[in-house]
């Protein structure tokens, strides 16, 4: 499954942060804004998963973390 996020590219003196605001916790930054979108391509795909996850262990009837 494939999702479209918008991602927001800010430069800050020498660096490239990027967000998305869609996704809490989804931000990153890089030297290059070709680095800080490889970043954020790594991080969404790290929260998705974990997301997924933390998901699937709540449907399996294990104790939840909250």
């Amino acid at each position: 499954m494939r999702g479209i996020f918008s991602a927001i590219f800010e430069k800050v003196d020498d660096w490239y942060i990027e967000y998305v605001e869609e996704l809490p916790g989804a931000n990153t930054q890089g030297k290059t804004i070709d680095d800080a979108r490889e970043n954020l391509h790594e991080a969404l795909e790290l929260i998705l998963l974990a997301n997924r996850e933390l998901t699937e262990k709540d449907f399996s009837g294990e104790t939840s973390w909250w």
